[in-house]
């Protein structure tokens, strides 16, 4: 079960000629229904909860996730609106120009004791929700509390995106005053060493820095991963994903997975350009879930999970369109443009 707000991603060209063309692409999107979309590909039972407004696009839109195979029957309908947000095509590489639109949506006026968590629960056998959600207001914040303590008390695992978005925490509280409480009630935290520290307190090596060394992030996973399952007892995995933009010399991606005491490190990958960064954490989450729910093991479940979020990169879409064959054999071709680096040799 994965819980969210569902949006509109809506992404005019950076010259404004949309305003002449007359065409406007978007795509379905939000973090949780991302991962909810690539399980439901990938054959695991996947359902999704949201609040939506009762009209004709809410509705298109949830038939949309419906034919992906996704259990669309927790969704509520209340409320007027359905969250938005821009991001311009082609030009701004690193997301910095992405402008919300959520104020006053459906689920953005959720308030505690509105959803019937024992109901929606009922059937899930883990619930996945991401920092985003708890970015938008104190309200929201305690309806997330909400859901996740519920799900405590029917012995369902948790697991949480740690996606620190500094647009969206504008409501007078910092996450470290909001995240742990969540992250109490999770078995499985995903995120980098820097959003660990802005929300969980988990402090990083004042040496770290961008011109790191692939040893030294490495060790910083190890140690923040140490810190996160002292400070919450319920956590028994922890991720951390890599992706370093290095200009002319193009892409840079790899993840960590701690548990049971280990590090696993998956390959490390290269590309000279890609499509789309937006869901590409989103299908890591995704690909670890698959992963448990496969039963693998625990290095097969961080290489699954890695190749599936690299190969995300290529596609222009807020949700991978990846099979598990395609990802299992290195993904679609893109014109040469992706590497796999073991070691510290190249390969195509």
């Amino acid at each position: 079960m994965s819980f969210g707000e569902l949006l509109l991603r809506i992404c005019p060209d950076a010259g404004g000629e949309w305003l002449h063309e007359g065409q406007l692409p978007f795509y379905v999107g939000g973090a949780e229904a991302n991962v909810a979309t690539a399980l439901a590909l990938w054959g695991v039972p996947s359902a999704y909860c949201t609040v939506l407004p009762d009209h004709s696009v809410a509705r298109q839109v949830v038939g949309y996730l419906q034919s992906k195979g996704i259990d669309t029957s927790p969704v509520r309908w209340l409320g007027e609106r359905m969250g938005l947000y821009f991001l311009t095509k082609g030009k701004d590489v690193r997301n910095a120009g992405v402008i919300y639109d959520r104020s006053c949506s459906s689920f953005s006026r959720l308030r505690p004791g509105v959803l019937d968590w024992d109901e929606i629960l009922k059937d899930a056998g883990r619930l996945h929700f991401s920092a985003i959600s708890p970015a938008l207001n104190d309200e929201v914040a305690a309806v997330c509390e909400e859901a996740v303590r519920a799900a405590v008390a029917k012995n369902i695992p948790v697991s949480v995106d740690l996606n620190y978005r500094v647009k969206l925490w504008q409501y007078g509280k910092k996450p470290l005053e909001v995240m742990p409480a969540l992250v109490e009630c999770c078995d499985l935290v995903m995120g980098n060493i820097w959003a660990a520290e802005k929300m969980l307190g988990i402090p990083v090596d004042f040496g770290i820095h961008a011109n790191s060394n692939k040893e030294e992030y490495l060790e910083q996973a190890r140690v923040t991963s140490e810190q996160i399952m002292e400070q919450f007892p319920r956590v028994r995995m922890v991720a951390n994903t890599f992706r370093f933009d290095e200009g002319a010399t193009g892409i840079r991606y790899y993840t960590s997975l701690f548990a049971e005491g280990q590090l696993h490190i998956s390959e490390e990958y290269k590309a000279m350009r890609i499509l789309d960064k937006v869901g590409s954490g989103d299908c890591f989450m995704a690909g670890l879930l698959y992963g448990l729910h496969k039963q693998l093991s625990l290095p097969d479940t961080l290489e699954f999970a890695t190749s599936a979020a690299f190969q995300k990169l290529f596609i222009l879409s807020d949700a991978t369109d990846q099979t598990v064959e395609d990802i299992e054999r290195g993904g679609k071709t893109y014109a040469g443009e992706r590497q796999k680096v073991r070691g510290t040799k190249w390969e195509q």
